[in-house]
């Protein structure tokens, strides 16, 4: 599918299992790079939760920017992350340090952001990669460094560990890299 924004792919739907919630997310490529686009609407602990996210990629997948706003409770959200050709980071213009040399970012409320380090790599099956992400936790949002390992074991499916092997889950992607099935995320919508 192409749009006035360029090659786009077919947004998609997913549900939360574990708490009330969903989220929409589309791909698209402007120019020579990839942005995700999409928005987590969430039940959190009796807070309503809103989370619209913008993620800038450069052609090879290697993120470049990434923008979250909204809300959570009251709690007014507006964050804006850069990474530098260096691996530098940068929260809302301020350099965090703990993440420099961080390739991919890694929305803790979204299953949309694995499909950065699934592109990127193309790893074959049996194949086994380290990443170590740039992560912003949810409910905090805080930015932290997250080692984590993508082993391909099907043609669709990695196995995904983090914390050094004390979360272990198999994320079921489609033909494009993006989440079928993960953890507490469910698609709704096929692409």
């Amino acid at each position: 599918m192409v749009s006035e924004t360029g090659d786009a792919w077919r947004p998609v739907l997913w549900r939360r299992r574990d708490i009330p919630g969903f989220e929409s997310c589309r791909i698209y490529s402007p120019d020579s790079g990839w942005r995700l686009e999409g928005v987590a609407l969430l039940a959190y602990e009796g807070l309503a939760c809103r989370l619209d996210y913008m993620i800038a990629c450069d052609h090879e997948w290697l993120t470049q920017s990434a923008v979250v706003s909204g809300w959570v409770g009251t709690r007014v959200i507006e964050i804006t992350l850069a990474r530098d050709a260096s691996g530098r980071w940068d929260l809302n213009g301020r350099e965090c340090p703990a993440v420099a040399g961080c390739v991919d970012v890694d929305l803790n409320f979204s299953p949309s952001t694995n499909t950065l380090p699934i592109r990127r790599l193309q790893l074959a099956i049996g194949q086994t990669a380290a990443v170590r992400a740039a992560w912003l936790r949810f409910p905090t949002l805080e930015l932290e460094p997250l080692e984590q390992t993508y082993t391909r074991i099907a043609e669709q499916v990695y196995r995904y560990e983090s914390n050094g092997g004390s979360f272990v889950a198999d994320v079921i992607v489609d033909a494009q890299g993006l989440v079928l099935n993960y953890g507490e995320w469910s698609r709704e919508v096929p692409a």
